[in-house]
């Protein structure tokens, strides 16, 4: 579904209309709810047809918006539906920009560079996404690889991010996760041995900063264990574990504006 709510993920873009929408059925729901008596008085200022002198009592009491029982009744469960509506509504918004943030967090983790701003508008599209040509096989050929500087381990909590990119790697599928830019994405070179797995760019020029991440993932032969992940010199690698905020996360920074 990720390239299909590409269009309305980005939160502030959607923000004034989401105002505007929930601000009208709050100012129309909530005084519904406590005394539908007040609305129905209210829009019956409105009407432009002079009570019938002849009508009797009850078509009088229509047409001053007077309300029955059974109407005030109806009228309470339509606000509250409304409501309901205005706060499913606000939960979807947010949960949009809840996505958003996360794959924004899990580029920049990757080395992903601030652009112009235009590929954040919608990061889980524009600025990160899963490998589309290498898969990091080979072996390295130059004397003077280049460093791959951090990786993620696919353990039990699977990242949720990886639900949202284009062309996410299958969890099954992927132990490791690397990230490059695109332009060193087909050097990559993931090589696995007995006591160690070594991660490095098949390249004599340095990777050029980019405003997007390749995704890798790398199925392992066998349970990594005490192996360690290192790049070029057998440096090692810095393991990062970008994800989504947690739900508590987000209503806390929603409360305190963090």
């Amino acid at each position: 579904m990720a390239p299909y709510l590409a269009a309305v993920r980005n939160y502030w873009a959607l923000l004034p209309a989401i105002a505007v929408i929930v601000v009208l059925i709050l100012v129309y729901a909530v005084p519904t709810l406590i005394n539908p008596q007040w609305t129905s008085s209210v829009l019956a200022l409105f009407r432009q047809h002079p009570v019938d002198p002849q009508a009797t009592q009850d078509e009088a009491q229509r047409a001053a918006g007077v309300l029955g029982p059974q109407q005030i009744r109806s009228r309470r469960m339509l606000a509250g539906a409304m409501v309901i509506g205005a706060v499913a509504l606000i939960g979807f918004n947010v949960s949009l920009n809840r996505e958003s943030n996360g794959c924004y967090i899990a580029a920049q983790a990757f080395g992903a560079v601030d652009g112009d701003g235009k590929d954040a508008k919608d990061p889980c599209i524009t600025m990160i996404y899963g490998s589309f040509f290498g898969d990091g096989s080979g072996t390295t050929q130059e004397t003077k690889p280049q460093p791959v500087m951090s990786y993620q381990l696919v353990r039990k909590k699977h990242p949720t991010y990886l639900q949202w990119i284009q062309n996410a790697p299958e969890y099954k599928k992927a132990d490791v996760l690397v990230g490059t830019s695109l332009d060193c994405n087909l050097d990559l070179r993931i090589e696995e041995g007995e006591d160690k797995i070594t991660v490095q760019v098949d390249s004599d020029a340095p990777c050029p900063p980019s405003t997007s991440v390749s995704l890798t993932a790398v199925k392992l032969k066998k349970p990594l264990g005490d192996r360690k992940l290192v790049t070029v010199d057998d440096k090692p690698m810095q393991e990062i574990d970008p994800d989504v905020d947690s739900w508590p996360t987000v209503l806390k920074k929603l409360v305190t504006g963090g």
